[in-house]
C-alpha cells in the first residue's frame, strides 16, 4: 500500500456520499493487500459524459492507492435496462447495440484509468453461464416485498404504473456480478444504493466476505438542477470537441463550479481550498473556472487543445471568429438558398424554425456581421463564415 490508512480514507471519501461499512473497509485496508474494486456501467449510449466520470475518477483514486480496478461493462444487464430512477419500463437494447456501445466505452475509459491496472470485464461472461436454473435460484431467495422497498419500484406500484417482471431481476444480476468477481468494494451513484447492498447480501449467501459500498453523488447537468443526461441535453461529452467542452464548462454557474471541481478535478484538496480562499478574497471566479476547464480539456484531449480552446473562447467572447473553423459544403438545386435553409443544411441548427428564432433573437452572424433579415438569400458560389450563438461556427461554401 502506498499510503497509510488515514490518508487512504481521506482520498477514498473525497466527494463521496457514503461509505458502508467504514470499519469493514478499514479492516480490509489493514490486511495490506490490493482490494478488488468494482464499478459497473451499462453501455446504453455510445459516448460517456462527465457525469459518468465521477465514478471513473474515483476508480482512478483507488488505482493510485495500489488497488485492482474491475471495470464491469454490463453487456448482459444492458439488454434488460436499469430501472433505477425510471418511471416507466426501459426499452431493452439489442445485442448489437450493446456490443457497439461497449466497444466505445472500453476505448474512452483509458483517458482516465491506468490501462495496466484496469481489468475490463463483461458480465455476460458469467451471467450467460448462470442459465435459467441459476436465475430462478437467484430469484427464489428474494421476495416481491423486498424489491418494492426500492424507491422507484415503490412509487410506480403506488401510482399503478407497470413494472415488468424482468426489472426485478436487475438488482439481483448486478449483485451477482459482485459474487462472480469476489469484489471487496463496489462503487455506484447514490441512486444505486439498493443494488449495491444487494451485492453484499448475495455475497453473504454465497459465503464470501461482503463488499464495502461507496456511493458517489449524481452530477448535475449544465442546467444546475437535473442529473447530467444526454436526453435532457444538459451534458458535457468527453468526446466532444475541445472548444465545446471548454465553452460548456465556462457556462456553469459560479456556485455549481465548486461542485464540478470537487467531483471532477484531480487537483489536491489543499489547492481547491486555496482557490476558494482566493475567490473569497476578491478574485474573479472566472479565473478559477478557466484553470478547471483547461484541466478537463487537457485530460480528454491534450494540453495544446486546452490552450487553443481558451484562445477560441476568448475570441468568441470578444465577438470574433476562431482561427480554425470546420468547413462545410452546402449543395443547392437553384441559384440561391434562404439563410434558414443554409444554416439547417450546414448542420448549425436542427430546423429552419430554429434558425428563424435565432435570427429574431440576434443570434446569427455571417462573417462577423449580425443578420436580422430572415428572408436573406445566398447565391451559389458564396463562401461565408456562419455563426449561431456563441459556440457554433462553420465556413460554408454554397455550390
Amino acid at each position: 500500500m502506498k499510503t497509510d490508512i488515514n490518508q487512504a480514507l481521506e482520498i477514498v471519501k473525497r466527494g463521496a456520499n457514503e461509505l458502508l461499512i467504514e470499519q469493514e473497509f478499514i479492516e480490509k485496508l489493514k490486511k495490506g493487500v490490493p482490494l478488488r474494486v468494482k464499478a459497473g456501467f451499462d453501455p446504453t449510449a455510445p459516448d460517456l459524459h462527465l457525469g459518468h466520470t465521477v465514478l471513473i475518477n474515483k476508480l482512478r483514486h483507488f488505482q493510485d492507492l495500489g488497488h485492482h480496478v474491475l471495470f464491469v461493462i454490463g453487456d448482459f444487464t444492458g439488454m434488460i435496462g436499469d430501472p433505477t430512477g425510471k418511471s416507466t419500463t426501459r426499452p431493452p437494447l439489442t445485442k448489437e447495440q450493446v456490443a457497439e456501445n461497449a466497444k466505445s466505452y472500453a476505448e474512452q475509459v483509458f483517458k482516465i484509468l491506468d490501462k495496466d491496472k484496469t481489468e475490463i470485464v463483461f458480465n455476460s461472461t458469467w451471467l450467460n453461464e448462470l442459465g435459467a436454473a441459476g436465475m430462478l435460484k437467484l430469484a427464489a431467495g428474494h421476495t416481491v416485498a423486498r424489491m418494492l422497498e426500492r424507491d422507484d419500484f415503490s412509487k410506480r406500484f403506488k401510482n399503478n404504473q407497470p413494472i415488468a417482471i424482468h426489472e426485478f431481476m436487475y438488482p439481483l444480476l448486478q449483485g451477482y456480478d459482485s459474487v462472480a468477481l469476489k469484489a471487496d468494494v463496489e462503487l455506484g451513484g447514490t441512486d444505486q444504493k439498493f443494488n449495491l447492498l444487494m451485492g453484499r447480501e448475495l455475497q453473504k449467501q454465497a459465503g464470501q466476505a461482503q463488499q464495502c459500498v461507496l456511493t458517489m453523488p449524481l452530477l448535475e447537468g449544465l442546467d444546475g438542477v437535473n442529473k447530467m443526461s444526454k436526453s435532457l441535453n444538459n451534458y458535457i461529452g468527453i468526446n466532444e470537441p475541445p472548444e465545446i467542452i471548454f465553452a460548456k464548462l465556462m457556462s456553469v454557474s459560479d456556485e455549481l463550479m465548486w461542485r464540478y471541481i470537487e467531483l471532477l478535478s484531480f487537483e489536491t484538496l489543499e489547492t481547491i481550498a486555496h482557490w476558494k480562499a482566493q475567490v473569497a478574497a476578491g478574485e474573479n471566479p472566472r479565473n478559477i473556472k478557466v484553470r478547471f476547464s483547461q484541466e478537463i480539456v487537457a485530460r480528454f484531449h491534450s494540453q495544446q487543445d486546452a490552450e487553443k480552446a481558451l484562445n477560441d473562447f476568448q475570441t468568441r467572447a470578444k465577438g470574433g471568429i476562431p482561427d480554425e473553423v470546420a468547413e462545410v459544403k452546402v449543395k443547392i438545386e437553384g441559384v440561391s438558398i434562404g439563410i434558414a435553409q443554409m444554416l439547417r443544411k450546414a448542420g448549425l441548427v436542427e430546423s429552419t424554425s430554429e434558425a428563424y428564432r435565432a435570427i429574431e433573437q440576434g443570434g446569427i452572424k455571417l462573417d462577423g456581421e449580425k443578420i436580422n433579415d430572415r428572408t436573406l438569400m445566398l447565391g451559389k458560389g458564396k463562401q461565408v463564415v456562419a455563426q449561431v450563438g456563441k459556440r457554433k461556427f462553420a465556413k460554408v461554401t454554397i455550390y
